[in-house]
């Protein structure tokens, strides 16, 4: 009875695959569920291919890629609604963990499903094929790069999960090493199957310069975090100056390059897809107002920023993150904004909130506030930064890349804010903050803070526990370890 139940579930979940794309991804509902039966035509390949960019987009809809990559740094903090609060408190453990990692072993189900069965199917050509192959890489390598920058050792799964025997489903953790080492491999191969370095419309799928994107910022972190130096940072800085010669280009206006009416822009190089009437709320939700939180002394001009209400206030940009925007920077109002109360008898100003203007969404003809901004995984500025971080690293001046960012960023008053390259510490120290400056609430301060090894200097709840860095990787969740008792929970949790 127990392993007929277990069919059945597994069944259920191979149909909930294949049924939850939506029409705008162009997938038709297929309700053949036999691997024998549906992985005959290049049409089934293209729906396992949709299936799999839907269940990437639970992840950020769900929170998770921010939680996992932000959350715990100083840039994020409590709003007036009550949040996730043992984030940036840093109060996690085994009975009040972080997110949960099966929600990624399934996009992982799917792209070795795809990698399994896709080279048996004849296509219109070969282009198509290895374009789907190439994504089905890249996504299991960036996902199984989220997982152990968060985890540490992971379950290292390379085949389908398609039978439920304890030697399927129940296997001990596999060394970061080993992870990392899939991870480039999967780049490379990815790297020989893209046909060229197009990017495919609205830049929501995996592409060359997408997977150069991600190579960068592999090699990146196992140059920094796993003693792969000087090898490792050259290997990203040609990644990085291969991106620069593809279709990219930085926007003169910071605000709109995260906006719903200019989705795969130039700046683009990565982003998950959300649109109108198609999937749920982005991240955006968890920081804009409600109703109920909007007192009547608010003054009349946030009244009129905000526009239309919606969401739930619970995270806010931290007051320290905040006070490093410059006034004259046009990334502050393009990533926060500061609503003040005014007393009515003395007209004298008080704080009361901040949101943030990232991933705020649009206000449709019925004049509801709708979170359907794409989720930027990857776009230029970041790949600027990454390059001074690079040249740095190598010993390299960093201020060209540097002063691309700060250009666009204070406009007519830049000239008062030229980098000029210091000591590698120095430089490394600039670096940091500018990526605070350009990228929060983007999901990737908590690992930038890791590489940059700053993490028990600059979090205000980890400053005093800097022995623990068992802190730096998530705790397994009790439900998770229960599920297979091959797996140990990270050490100090």
């Amino acid at each position: 009875m127990k392993r007929s139940n277990k069919l059945i579930a597994g069944l259920f979940l191979v149909l909930l695959m294949v049924t939850s794309c939506t029409k705008e991804l162009s997938i038709e509902p297929i309700s053949l569920i036999s691997n024998a039966s549906f992985w005959k035509s290049e049409d089934d390949a293209q729906g396992a291919l949709n299936g799999m960019y839907v269940r990437l987009r639970a992840q950020a809809q769900n929170f998770n890629l921010l939680y996992l990559g932000e959350a715990r740094s100083e840039t994020l903090g409590p709003s007036l609604s009550t949040g996730p609060n043992k984030y940036w408190e840093n109060v996690i453990d085994a009975s009040n963990p972080g997110p949960d990692w099966l929600g990624f072993y399934s996009i992982l189900h799917d792209a070795n499903s795809i990698l399994k069965y896709v080279p048996k199917i004849t296509f219109s050509s070969a282009e198509k094929k290895n374009n789907v192959l190439a994504q089905a890489y890249a996504m299991r390598a960036y996902v199984y790069f989220v997982l152990s920058r968060s985890w540490g050792d992971l379950n290292l799964v390379t085949e389908p999960t398609e039978q439920f025997g304890a030697d399927v489903t129940q296997t001990a953790r596999s060394s970061k090493e080993d992870v990392f080492k899939l991870i480039k491999q999967d780049i490379d191969q990815a790297a020989k199957l893209f046909p060229n370095s197009n990017f495919p419309a609205g830049r929501n799928l995996w592409s060359l310069p997408a997977l150069n994107a991600l190579k960068a910022d592999v090699y990146l972190w196992t140059a920094k975090r796993m003693g792969g130096g000087t090898a490792d940072l050259n290997t990203a800085l040609t990644a990085l100056n291969a991106i620069q010669a593809s279709d990219v280009q930085l926007l003169s206006n910071y605000t709109s390059v995260f906006n719903y009416s200019n989705k795969g822009n130039k700046e683009v190089i990565m982003a998950i897809r959300f649109q109108e009437l198609e999937s749920g709320s982005n991240w955006g939700s968890q920081s804009h107002m409600i109703t109920t939180y909007l007192n009547p002394n608010i003054d009349a001009a946030s009244r009129d920023f905000m526009g239309a209400l919606a969401g739930t206030p619970s995270i806010a940009i931290s007051n320290l993150a905040r006070a490093q925007f410059d006034m004259d920077d046009q990334r502050r109002l393009g990533t926060f904004y500061e609503v003040f109360t005014t007393n009515p008898a003395t007209g004298a100003k008080t704080f009361y909130m901040s949101y943030s203007t990232k991933y705020r969404g649009f206000v449709n003809a019925g004049g509801s506030r709708l979170f359907a901004d794409d989720i930027v995984l990857y776009r230029y500025a970041d790949i600027l930064l990454m390059k001074a971080e690079a040249k740095n690293a190598l010993g390299q001046d960093p201020a060209t890349e540097i002063n691309l960012v700060r250009a666009r960023a204070y406009g007519a008053n830049f000239s008062s804010h030229v980098f000029i390259s210091g000591s590698a510490a120095q430089n490394d120290e600039a670096i940091l903050k500018e990526r605070l400056l350009e990228l929060t609430y983007e999901g990737k301060r908590w690992w930038d803070l890791i590489r940059f090894g700053k993490v028990f200097e600059l979090v205000p709840s980890l400053k005093s526990r800097a022995t623990q860095t068992h802190l730096l990787l998530f705790p397994l969740s009790e439900s998770t370890l229960s599920l297979n008792p091959k797996l140990k929970q990270n050490p100090g949790y």
